[in-house]
């Protein structure tokens, strides 16, 4: 039997402080061993400066090209755009500059990659981001030998029980598992009350026991690969 191994990244790393202080908890208290920083986001400074004294979590880039909103008859609405999605060349130079800005505030290349909303599962991001992942020599989410998970999400999914169900059923192999936890939230944040329940339940310590009971071992993007 193949070892279970599993990679809990938090997304949105830098977006508030509020998320924040809710990953860094996450990783000492909980299950959480990597993370995902938002360069342009205003908190990403403050994401990194706190991150220094938590060398075990694993940080890699969260490319940011824009945010999009559903509104009530299901029509997508962009709050904001960095960059047109459509433009090869102008989605080139952004990464470029995500990443350059990345080293910057981190000193080091990303331990991995994946995008805000996952634009990056349409073209032409998907092999933008491609291409440079793989000159990078990191991992990229849905790419690779790691499979992602993106159940724990939502309201009604993330609750303990909900993230021991996902855990007991891991399959063998390497699993990275999306989550988005934070200990404050912005009230007209789309995905807000949640982001705390995320963080409890990452917390909580019949999580902890079925991560044990089922033999998964925890680990970020860099020691994935580690006996």
């Amino acid at each position: 039997m193949t070892e279970r191994r599993l990679v809990v990244n938090a997304d949105d790393f830098g977006l508030s402080t509020g998320v924040n202080a809710g990953v860094l908890r996450a990783h000492r208290e909980g299950i959480v061993t990597s993370a995902s920083l938002m360069v342009r986001a205003p908190a990403a400074e403050h994401a990194v400066a706190a991150a220094a004294s938590h060398p075990e979590l694993g940080v890699g880039l969260h490319v940011d090209l824009g945010v999009w909103s559903q509104d009530a008859a299901g029509e997508w609405h962009a709050r904001y755009i960095v960059v047109d999605t459509a433009d090869e060349a102008a989605v080139v130079a952004e990464l470029d500059e995500q990443v350059d800005r990345f080293r910057e505030l981190v000193g080091r290349a990303p331990t991995h990659m994946d995008s805000h909303q996952h634009v990056h599962r349409a073209e032409p991001v998907r092999s933008a981001m491609g291409a440079l992942a793989k000159r990078l020599r990191i991992p990229l989410r849905h790419h690779g030998r790691v499979r992602y998970c993106g159940a724990f999400y939502g309201a009604g999914a993330v609750g303990a029980a909900a993230l021991v169900s996902l855990i007991d059923a891991l399959p063998d192999g390497a699993t990275e598992l999306g989550c988005h936890p934070a200990a404050a939230v912005h009230p007209r944040w789309d995905y807000a009350h949640e982001r705390r329940t995320e963080l409890a339940s990452l917390c909580h310590p019949s999580v902890r026991d079925a991560v044990e009971r089922a033999g998964v071992r925890l680990c970020s993007f860099v020691t994935a690969g580690r006996p």
